[in-house]
């Protein structure tokens, strides 16, 4: 059974099992959700003639769904606002967990990386700081920028493979510590309203076409392990119809077609800075949950407020828990 059957079926138990009939009708309207890694503006930009071309060849009229934070996103699903969305993994993973999606497509990126990185930026001309140990002297003398809370490069990342590998608790490290999304902590490390920023090579990429000068002004002073491509997401209770209309849009865009069309959707794909996309499943999210964990354990390691045993017991609960994911990852395909 290939990967669009196994959508359309799930639809069909959960419509046998008495899902609402409004999903059994054809749906007519798609609300697109794209997460806030920058300006509304710039993302309609690159993002507009893709919708309108799924729109187009789905029938479908598509609207974007645009908010202020990536919750915003995760909780237009979860009320039934957002059909499909681009999420990262982190915010994939909260809209698995909360909002009934469930992970159809992966996004590949136009330069063939396997996947993206997170970065900590600082300003190019800054002497002092050049690696990670001037970022964690925590002398409280640094302003930081940390990402959205549901971001996997803005937040996760960093928050795992910097702070809690480090036993560092930013605000206990940083004069200032403030949350932004990628584009509004780039423009501040360029500016040098933050002296250190979180943020990933994707957007430093399109900050080189959106805001060229200020990407000249900012370094990368660290870079973490891969992390796995941006998913797309849908509503598990979306109907089979309307399923089965974008997964063929999805799977097809910059494949099928004249030559003309072909490379028309690639100009629209590489607009995005990716190639065409390729299934996926919530497999892609297990190395996201490992990091969780991980980052769970070291916040409790860490916590004064818990006796050993309290900690040991919580502790081997996190244990047996990624155990059971690292088992998930042995045998299921991560896309």
């Amino acid at each position: 059974m290939n990967r669009l059957t196994k959508g359309i079926a799930a639809a069909a138990l959960l419509a046998a099992f008495g899902t609402s009939g409004a999903f059994a009708q054809d749906q007519q309207e798609l609300n697109f959700g794209i997460i806030s890694t920058e300006s509304s503006q710039n993302l309609k930009t690159v993002w507009d003639p893709f919708l309108e071309q799924m729109s187009e060849q789905t029938g479908l009229k598509v609207n974007a769904f645009f908010a202020s934070d990536y919750a915003g996103v995760i909780e237009g699903m979860r009320f039934g606002k957002v059909d499909v969305a681009w999420y990262g993994n982190k915010s994939a993973m909260e809209a698995v967990d909360r909002a009934n999606g469930e992970i159809f497509a992966q996004t590949v990126d136009v330069e063939g990386n396997p996947g993206y990185w997170s970065v900590l930026i600082t300003q190019a001309d800054n002497d002092k700081i050049n690696s990670l140990d001037d970022v964690l002297k925590c002398d409280k003398s640094l302003d930081f920028g940390i990402g959205d809370p549901n971001s996997t490069s803005g937040f996760l990342v960093p928050t795992t493979f910097i702070f809690a590998k480090n036993s560092v608790t930013p605000q206990d490290c940083f004069k200032t510590v403030r949350n932004a999304n990628h584009e509004a902590n780039a423009m501040a490390t360029a500016n040098g309203q933050v002296d250190v920023a979180a943020n990933n090579t994707e957007n430093l990429r399109r900050l080189e076409v959106t805001a060229p000068e200020a990407r000249k002004k900012i370094k990368v002073i660290w870079q973490s392990p891969l992390i796995p491509s941006d998913p797309l997401v849908w509503r598990k209770d979306l109907d089979e119809e309307t399923k089965r209309k974008v997964y063929t849009f999805i799977m097809s865009y910059g494949r099928l077609g004249t030559p003309e069309e072909v490379a028309g959707a690639r100009e629209v794909l590489e607009g995005l800075g990716w190639a065409p996309f390729k299934p996926s499943s919530d497999a892609q999210l297990y190395p996201i949950r490992i990091m969780e964990i991980t980052k769970q354990e070291a916040k409790i390691e860490a916590a004064d407020t818990m006796s050993d045993d309290e900690k040991k017991s919580e502790l081997e609960k996190l244990d047996s828990e990624k155990a059971e994911i690292e088992k998930l990852m042995d045998k299921v395909p991560q896309a």
